[in-house]
């Protein structure tokens, strides 16, 4: 069977990621071509999903112990012979044809492709973030607040000009809570990242943001999410002197923000970074990036959300939540999925060598929990410098308020 096949059929499962039946197809003709661990990794997934799926758990013992053959399927098609009727069956209208791929601009021939910009579909609001209570609220009064009551805002001098830059340890929700501000202003999300803008050739990265925002506005009323602001908008000083492709972007950047500060109505700018002192000063002046956020490691309650989304559709037997919780102060919101993940890695090594489903219980968690230690200790660490020696404007008062709550000095 060819690569180009297998191709196919992984295309069709990442399109329709939920079609066990098909994917315990693939991971069978996988293990009879001697792709074991591909074929253990698929098994895998469908018994996360489907835990009583005796054939699933054959499929992973037998890719475990090295066999060459699997227990055979019912009805399974001749030997190097695909069922395509049952596949289409199987997917239905849920794989778009092959020679359509993600991204791809039907009908533009050799024409030089329009700079990528994503729209989500998927609506989420504020009481979707788990927690962070306090976030929530700074995050209404410096920004949702002035902008869903409009006219208050204006009638105090309030300027509803400018963006939003999101700041803090990575991991913690950054983007989730930008796709929550879309949610609650009741408009598109929108999102770009560094790959979408810089380009090899000169002036070309100039000519990818001035699209991608004159894009934007015609979407507007919209959320325009730019990630890892900090890339794109380096500051100038420390790039190298002489000419410098960076320069020009960071400049074309300023432009475009002026540009949506002065004539566009309903086109809001968020921006998001580990790193806020690395991005230019001018960047942040009033008009431009003139609120910040801190976004912190998720508190008690925001961590519970989290892991019990983590543990969801896994089989778990005595999870004390409460526990974990207790346990992992400081962890990101990725440590703490990596946590699960982990747990659910030593439950799956028991499974095997027991030769049945073993749920995930707190013996996992807490050999896991042995291994991890809270990825954003560093970050702290690092934030702690900048607030001691970069803060004479007091841009960084509410981190350095922050710190001292952890008793981080």
């Amino acid at each position: 069977m060819s690569d180009a096949l297998f191709e196919n059929l992984f295309a069709a499962l990442e399109a329709a990621p939920d079609q066990h039946d098909l994917r315990l197809q693939v991971a069978r003709m996988l293990l009879e071509r001697g792709r074991a661990e591909e074929a253990a990794e698929h098994a895998s997934i469908v018994l996360r999903a489907r835990p009583s799926d005796t054939a699933a758990l054959e499929l992973l013992t037998a890719a475990a112990s090295g066999a060459a053959t699997p227990v055979a399927a019912p009805e399974a098609a001749e030997e190097d012979e695909f069922d395509w009727s049952r596949a289409e069956h199987d997917l239905g209208s849920d794989v778009p044809p092959p020679f359509v791929t993600d991204g791809e601009k039907v009908g533009q021939g050799d024409a030089a492709p329009e700079p990528v910009l994503d729209i989500e579909t998927e609506v989420v609001v504020l009481d979707d973030v788990g927690g962070l209570d306090s976030v929530k609220q700074r995050l209404n009064e410096a920004f949702l607040d002035p902008m869903r009551h409009p006219e208050i805002a204006q009638a105090f001098g309030t300027s509803l000009r400018g963006g939003l830059v999101l700041y803090g340890p990575p991991g913690c929700g950054k983007t989730f809570i930008a796709r929550a501000i879309a949610g609650e202003l009741g408009v598109r999300f929108l999102t770009a990242s560094i790959a979408d803008v810089l380009g090899p050739y000169q002036g070309e990265s100039e000519r990818n943001l001035q699209r991608l925002f004159a894009a934007a506005r015609e979407l507007a009323p919209a959320v325009l999410f730019l990630d890892e602001i900090d890339g794109l908008g380096a500051k100038r000083s420390g790039i190298g002197g002489g000419f410098s492709g960076m320069r020009a972007v960071v400049n074309q950047l300023l432009i475009e923000l002026d540009s949506v500060g002065s004539d566009n109505d309903g086109l809001f700018v968020l921006a998001a970074t580990n790193q806020p002192w690395e991005v230019d000063a001018a960047l942040l002046r009033p008009g431009r990036f003139d609120r910040m956020l801190l976004v912190v490691p998720p508190d008690a309650p925001a961590r519970a959300a989290i892991v019990q989304k983590a543990f969801a559709r896994r089989p778990i037997a005595g999870i004390d939540v409460e526990a974990i919780v207790a346990r992992t102060e400081g962890f990101s919101g990725a440590d703490l999925t990596h946590l699960v993940e982990a747990s659910a890695q030593k439950a799956l090594t028991r499974s095997l060598g027991d030769g049945q489903v073993r749920p995930i219980d707190m013996n996992d968690v807490a050999a896991a929990l042995g291994e991890i230690r809270p990825s954003t200790i560093g970050w702290l660490q690092s934030a702690r410098n900048v607030v001691e020696f970069a803060n004479a404007d007091g841009r960084y008062d509410e981190l350095a308020a922050y710190l001292r709550a952890r008793r981080i000095r």
